[in-house]
């Protein structure tokens, strides 16, 4: 692939409002100018982050690497430049390190327990005590990141229930710290929470089930936490269908009630909220705008909303921004799209590791 041509960006960064300046040579920020560059302008941001999406997993099932392939370029499309890929039945290995496709950083496959989850998504453990042992397979196979399904619903109560002893989760979180990855888990209700919590969790997804109590933990221990809060919309859906489990269906719906009431006061509290479609199951690709929109109901601002879901987000994932030598990844908008949010569905340009996208 031949190498990207020179860019100058001047205008305004939409999630601070400041001016800035981009000199972008060999698909990096640079500090000089350079010759021949292409000049841009209008208002810019780092790309969003998808921090909760499936690559390689559609409502039908597993897909194939060159469909998991297509789901990514949907993504960039958005202005989507980095996707925390949070649980795959694909090994989409050959699809990181792509500069033609968002930075992906892996979750390897959920860990669940037999019927205590989505059918042939994740790996199963007959044992509760193997835990730690598939965690460290997945230290091994992942990218950074390891997802336990903290909480789904148990058939023989008939409601939301941890799938995890404390002590199990404590010394699985432990085997994946010390392989150098974090963890993240797949929570709606409040029960798997103070467990998770105390165990060492490094993110919380989803999160209906938050109270004061554990938001406080969350806060005293920097958890962070993605809301998928257009894939919380479909919870009045998941309760019509589960007649036979009254209980669990009153669950879920009170869960949705309140739920953007529990994301404002996490929000309010100081936990990092970042914005994550969790595209691939019930929801289609390429909806990071309208997760970005859902957020504006929890009490940010329009620029903070913007900020916690690019720069601060990419920044979490050790991806940098915008320094010196990290990839030339911009979206450019020609207004800004703190004023009016309609605008991120038309970027003038989407530039990842310097080269146009499209």
């Amino acid at each position: 692939m031949a190498r990207p041509a020179p860019l100058h960006f001047t205008g305004r960064d939409a999630a601070t409002g400041e001016s800035v300046e981009y000199w972008m040579a060999g698909g990096v920020f640079v500090d000089t100018p350079v010759r021949d560059a292409v000049e841009l302008t209008g208002w810019s941001l780092p790309g969003f982050v998808d921090a909760h999406c499936h690559v390689g997993y559609s409502a039908e099932g597993a897909v194939s690497l060159e469909v998991a392939e297509q789901q990514a370029r949907i993504d960039l499309a958005t202005g989507v430049l980095a996707i925390r890929d949070c649980g795959s039945p694909v090994d989409t290995r050959p699809l990181t390190d792509r500069d033609d496709l968002p930075i992906l950083v892996r979750a390897g496959q959920h860990i669940a327990r037999p019927k205590r989850y989505i059918r042939d998504l994740g790996v199963d453990l007959d044992e509760v005590s193997d835990l730690p042992a598939e965690v460290a397979r997945q230290v091994a196979y992942g990218g950074g990141w390891i997802k336990i399904v903290g909480d789904w619903i148990d058939r023989s109560i008939g409601d939301l229930a941890p799938l995890w002893p404390d002590d199990v989760l404590a010394e699985a979180i432990g085997v994946a710290h010390d392989g150098g990855c974090r963890v993240t888990s797949h929570v709606f209700g409040e029960d798997a929470l103070p467990g998770l919590l105390a165990a060492g969790v490094d993110c919380i997804e989803h999160g209906t089930g938050l109270t004061d109590e554990t938001i406080a933990e969350m806060v005293q221990r920097r958890v962070h936490l993605v809301p998928t809060m257009i894939n919380i919309a479909n919870f009045p859906m998941f309760a019509d269908a589960a007649t036979r489990f009254p209980a669990y269906a009153k669950h879920m719906r009170d869960l949705h009630e309140r739920s953007d009431d529990t994301f404002a006061a996490a929000a309010a509290a100081g936990v990092p909220v970042h914005a994550g479609t969790d595209a691939g199951g019930y929801i289609e690709h390429g909806r990071i705008v309208d997760e970005v929109t859902a957020m504006g109901r929890i009490g940010l601002d329009p620029r903070s909303v913007l900020h916690a879901t690019t720069h601060d987000a990419r920044n979490w994932l050790g991806l940098g921004a915008q320094d010196l030598g990290d990839s030339a990844d911009l979206v450019i908008y020609p207004e800004d799209p703190a004023a009016n949010v309609e605008i991120l569905r038309s970027p003038s340009m989407v530039i990842r590791a310097g080269r146009p996208a499209g």
